[in-house]
């Protein structure tokens, strides 16, 4: 009997936090962006709630370990847990400092695994709207714990550690914020993304995402393609 060839479907790898395990629901940005790639691309979700980057960083080799699969891109999109407040949230909380390294730790384990630079997008968090979440927090017993200029801090870290890296980012802290605009429109509850906030990324990425999935071919033939007479002829060639 003869070998039949597997199929290996190239992979868009998801890496954050709730931001990004949420981007699957109904309207969600990982959704939007893995439609528009059916049958070309595996879109993975990696997103993990409550973590920052130094929890991430632990754990990156167990859940993005060395694969046959062909990467057409990584996003790494973290940062609203770590800029949580250190006196009021130290559990989550990671150092300025600390959270540059770590970005450009997660980079460096990535092209160790055979990821180029130009296939990773860094991804700042979006800005927050203090008032709703300081309501989310009092519904849990806390006071407000993040505040939106340490969340800025933490975007330009984001951007400029992409910068000294070589690698592609998305600001969304700052482009929600253009022009002065109502960015509360974008969340749910002042920090997780509104269905206005998930289509808000899925279409600022997909401009960067855009170029590096143009050549992927359409996996497996198109049904009329396929000869109904014969139709391992069409199913199993190259």
């Amino acid at each position: 009997m003869s070998t039949i060839k597997r199929v290996i479907w190239p992979q868009i790898i998801l890496l954050g936090d709730s931001i990004t395990q949420f981007a699957f629901q109904a309207n969600g940005w990982g959704s939007e962006i893995s439609h528009k790639l059916a049958r070309k691309c595996d879109v993975v979700n990696r997103g993990l709630s409550g973590y920052n980057t130094r929890w991430a960083k632990i754990v990156l080799p167990r859940i993005v370990p060395i694969s046959d699969a062909p990467v057409a891109a990584v996003t790494v999109f973290f940062g609203a847990n770590d800029c949580a407040l250190e006196d009021k949230n130290p559990a989550q909380h990671v150092p300025l400092q600390e959270f540059t390294e770590n970005l450009k730790d997660i980079l460096k384990y990535l092209l160790s695994i055979g990821v180029s630079k130009d296939k990773i997008i860094f991804i700042t968090p979006p800005p927050l709207q203090e008032t709703a979440w300081e309501k989310e927090c009092l519904l849990k017993g806390s006071a407000l714990n993040r505040l939106n200029s340490v969340a800025g801090q933490y975007a330009q870290a984001c951007v400029q550690a992409a910068g000294q890296s070589g690698v592609d980012v998305l600001d969304l802290w700052t482009l929600m914020q253009k022009d002065g605009q109502d960015f509360s429109v974008y969340l749910s509850d002042g920090l997780h993304l509104s269905d206005k906030g998930n289509q808000f990324v899925a279409e600022h990425l997909w401009t960067l995402l855009e170029r590096r999935v143009a050549d992927l071919p359409f996996i497996l033939p198109y049904w009329g393609d396929v000869d109904p007479k014969c139709p391992e002829s069409s199913l199993l060639c190259d």
